[in-house]
């Protein structure tokens, strides 16, 4: 801002919640916030003439009209960070919302704008974080210091997967988290909080919230201050940080939106024509340096179940690993909903897992594969008209399926069963003895919803007494 630019302005049109504001003189930047009305905040978006400017609000713009004032701040949206947010929740500005009266006013500030770190600051060494979930750390293992999405549809559990992440990942890492509910539904969020104040791991997370009741902007920001959050953790505090979002794809919709309003022409099945480039301003951002790792875990609501959808496309570039939630496995009553033969991730490589994961992952897939490929034959003319080596492959196959169900600490107290965790040299055994027909003559049932193959055994056992 030039020192004899005037600072005030004033609002002379309001399209929902993007306004055209009126600066004589100079003009606000880009990305610069204006405080109109009663301090609502104002980012700007675009340059319309040497006078006007149109910007986004980022909270509710009710009230608001033709001619009231425009103040410009000289910055871009500043956020608190720091150890002072631990425990805390707080909307896309900082504020918080969890009743805990405010934030102590040394609190630092940080813009939400910031560089992705340089290649030569960045660290590229990969290994698994372990989530005590069989399936995923099986077939899926997440990367420290990677990105992670759960691609599904809606209805097939990717709000109760990332409970589960939060709850297994922090309570066993002494790290930072934090969590962006973005296009959060109200009753979710409020599920969220009240579980991790019961496991204890609220008072190591920063809760940030951009809720479905919100404007777009606040919703299209929230998870760069999450973001921004996680990058002071990790930059100021050398802290390795867990990076939770949900949901990427209402990110990616309230950026839709906003451009619709903003006049941008659509693109490609009505996304905006910035989507690619959005995408990546968040996700390069995302990254392990020396010393200290962002891991993020990310949900992705996957719009008519259509993984060709060019949101979903576009992410699928950006990340180290993809664990797609199905809905034809939730339907067999197989929970977490994961397809075993589609998710996918980096590690997945004997020098990184060691020779043996590689290998029993390896042989779970081909024995999951080869019964995926003869439940047609099996429908129409039963399993009795398969070989005896397709059969026993059925058979091994329908129990790997079943032992790598398990029961969510998370979803307990509605369903009845307690949760476990499970350790991947545990996991890993029993496939091994399932695959090596260790388990032929139990019941199927025996294995499903239970942890290591012991538990299985025992429950084979109480059964054939009763």
């Amino acid at each position: 801002m030039t020192v004899d630019a005037p600072p005030f302005g004033r609002i002379e049109a309001i399209h929902g919640s993007v306004l055209d504001l009126w600066f004589p003189g100079s003009l606000p930047g880009l990305d610069e916030v204006v405080l109109v009305g009663d301090a609502v905040p104002v980012e700007v978006r675009a340059h319309l003439s040497a006078d006007m400017v149109r910007g986004v609000a980022m909270d509710i713009a009710a009230g608001l009209k033709r001619g009231d004032p425009a103040h410009r701040t000289g910055k871009g949206l500043t956020v608190p960070v720091g150890p002072f947010l631990l425990g805390r929740v707080v909307d896309v500005m900082g504020r918080p919302l969890d009743g805990g009266g405010p934030l102590p006013v040394e609190t630092p500030l940080r813009s939400i704008h910031q560089p992705s770190p340089s290649l030569s600051r960045r660290s590229a060494r990969l290994t698994p974080q372990w989530t005590g979930i069989k399936i995923i750390d099986l077939l899926a293992p997440l990367a420290r210091g990677g990105k992670t999405a759960l691609f599904g549809g809606a209805g097939v559990g990717k709000t109760v997967l990332i409970m589960e992440l939060i709850r297994t990942v922090v309570e066993q890492d002494d790290g930072l988290s934090v969590f962006a509910g973005i296009g959060e539904r109200s009753r979710e969020a409020a599920e969220l909080l009240d579980d991790m104040r019961g496991s204890g791991v609220l008072e190591r997370t920063v809760m940030v919230l951009g809720q479905m009741a919100e404007p777009p902007g606040a919703r299209w920001r929230a998870g760069l201050t999450a973001l921004t959050q996680a990058e002071y953790f990790r930059d100021v505090m050398g802290r390795d940080v867990l990076l939770l979002m949900d949901n990427v794809f209402r990110f990616v919709q309230a950026g839709a939106e906003i451009a619709g309003m903003l006049g941008h022409m659509p693109a490609r099945v009505g996304y905006q024509p910035t989507m690619a480039g959005e995408i990546g301003m968040l996700q390069e951002r995302i990254a392990s340096v020396a010393g200290a790792a962002i891991t993020s875990i990310q949900a992705v609501y996957v719009p008519a179940d259509d993984f060709t959808d060019p949101a979903v496309a576009e992410l699928f570039s950006h990340l180290d690993g993809s664990i797609v939630l199905s809905r034809a496995v939730a339907a067999e009553g197989l929970y977490p909903a994961v397809d075993p033969l589609s998710s996918s991730t980096r590690l997945m490589d004997p020098d990184l897992l060691g020779q043996r994961h590689y290998k029993v992952a390896a042989a779970v897939r081909a024995a999951i594969a080869q019964y995926r490929a003869l439940e047609d034959i099996i429908a129409l003319l039963g399993v009795d008209e398969l070989s005896a080596a397709d059969r026993q492959v059925v058979a091994r196959a329908r129990r790997l399926l079943r032992f790598l169900t398990q029961p969510f600490h998370v979803t307990g107290g509605f369903t009845g069963r307690q949760g476990v965790t499970v350790d991947i040299q545990d996991t890993l055994a029993g496939c091994e003895a399932i695959l090596n027909g260790d388990t032929d003559g139990w019941a199927e049932s025996s294995l499903y919803m239970t942890g290591t193959l012991a538990d299985a055994r025992a429950r084979e056992m109480r059964e054939a007494v009763t």
